[in-house]
């Protein structure tokens, strides 16, 4: 079967791993001449179901549980399971326990065992909570190994083109926010990438906030991401600058040292939602859409990829996906 993928971000490029995998003549494209700058390229990359589970249904937990698994069939040697960490300050104590009623899978830690974990805040919190299943990995990287890796399986990735050089069984629509439909809206997300040699961190860090909760992820060559707003917006323009301010604020906040760090790079992703925050697998006629990612990019997409791969090649009982509805 040839299918045609419009989209080359993280729903995309997981959809044609899939179907490639599974056989199928896949061709993607994307009207971007590159794979940076989309919403993907600018997220955190963690793989964190149990901690998303303090704001997102049940159904986010149970269908990104497994994410880290398929990430690391599909590129060995990308994904770090070394947990995440959730802190906050002495004067925002409640929002720690606030976070531990609702999530699970976790371990409550005093400052020796935070020390012993991540020895940079040794004496910086008395209190917090370990995610210990949870994983993370590069994005970038990411994107880019299953773009080279795809190729080299015979798939064809094309960058500056919205349409393909034949004709095709199917389509997909995996364009996240160039589809436009009403029911759609935009989070936009801001981050920053940090670079400083003060601090190292083995895994990602939660800072708890009453207002604006941040993660830093640290990755290779002694950077750190650290993000991300979630703002009701469709702009793609700059950062602002007070969102700047409260990221900075916030890593300064985690470790002084990131007061001296290099602020390398900010970033905006508009990520396409859904009223309740949950991803769809939608028929669109004969064709297929993958949408509404939100906040859970990486995390989702291996589920949704194999939901529409099912669906396309006629596995027997898969149907359209609705979250919220089948699951």
């Amino acid at each position: 079967m040839k299918v045609l993928i419009r989209g080359a971000g993280v729903a995309g490029l997981t959809l044609a791993h899939e179907l490639a995998t599974r056989g199928a003549d896949v061709t993607v494209v994307e009207k971007r001449l590159e794979i940076a700058g989309n919403a993907s390229w600018h997220a955190g990359g963690m793989l964190a179901p149990w901690c998303e589970r303090e704001s997102a249904e049940e159904t986010v937990l149970t269908l990104g549980r497994d994410a880290a698994d398929w990430w690391d069939a599909a590129l060995p040697g990308h994904v770090a399971r070394r947990g995440t960490l959730v802190l906050a300050s002495a004067r925002d104590a409640g929002e720690l326990d606030r976070f531990g009623r609702r999530t699970s899978g976790f371990r409550q830690l005093d400052a020796s065992q935070i020390a012993a974990l991540e020895p940079a805040l040794d004496g910086r919190f008395g209190r917090g909570l370990f995610f210990a299943e949870e994983a993370h990995l590069d994005p970038r990287k990411a994107l880019l190994s299953l773009r080279d890796k795809l190729r080299g399986t015979g798939a064809r990735v094309e960058f500056g083109r919205s349409s393909a050089p034949a004709s095709q069984d199917i389509e997909v629509d995996c364009t996240g926010s160039g589809d436009r439909r009403p029911e759609l809206r935009g989070v936009r997300g801001e981050m920053l990438i940090l670079r400083t040699h003060e601090i190292s961190l083995a895994r990602p860090v939660r800072l708890l906030h009453p207002r604006i909760s941040v993660y830093v992820v640290p990755r290779a060559e002694n950077l750190f991401m650290v993000g991300a707003t979630m703002i009701e917006c469709d702009a793609e323009g700059p950062i602002t600058a007070r969102s700047t301010m409260e990221l900075l604020g916030a890593a300064y906040a985690l470790h002084p040292a990131f007061g001296e760090a290099e602020l390398v790079e900010t970033g905006v992703g508009v990520r396409p939602a859904f009223t309740d925050n949950l991803p769809r697998v939608e028929r669109d006629g004969g064709n297929i859409r993958i949408n509404g990612l939100y906040r859970h990019g990486f995390l989702l997409a291996p589920a949704m990829a194999r939901r529409a791969a099912d669906i396309i090649l006629g596995n027997p009982g898969a149907k359209e996906f609705d979250l919220e509805a089948h699951c």
